[in-house]
């Protein structure tokens, strides 16, 4: 069970990377991260509709990271709560 935690918490660091990379790629009012890739505005790959993918798709990649946040949050909260506990040692058995 630890290895599929552990396997999505790289998948959602993976989501973290694309949709801060997704973010970046978009047209700003001082043309983003695209120009500096040596690309203008008339050259893209999606045609004159750029903004428009890019937009959807930083759309669809919130929805998917705050969905992923709320369920591993869960995830990481119930394994606290089954994690076993060490048998308390009082007073009596101490000095016994």
């Amino acid at each position: 069970m630890t290895f599929l935690y552990f396997f999505t918490i790289g998948l959602f660091l993976i989501l973290c990377l694309i949709l801060c990379a997704v973010i970046l790629m978009q047209e700003s009012k001082s043309s983003g991260l695209g120009a500096s890739f040596g690309g203008e505005a008339s050259d893209s790959v999606f045609g004159t509709s750029t903004a428009d993918v890019l937009k959807k798709f930083t759309a669809w990649l919130a929805v998917i990271f705050f969905i992923a946040c709320i369920i591993l949050s869960l995830w990481t909260a119930s394994m606290g709560r089954t994690k076993t506990v060490a048998p308390a040692f009082t007073q009596e058995h101490i000095e016994s």
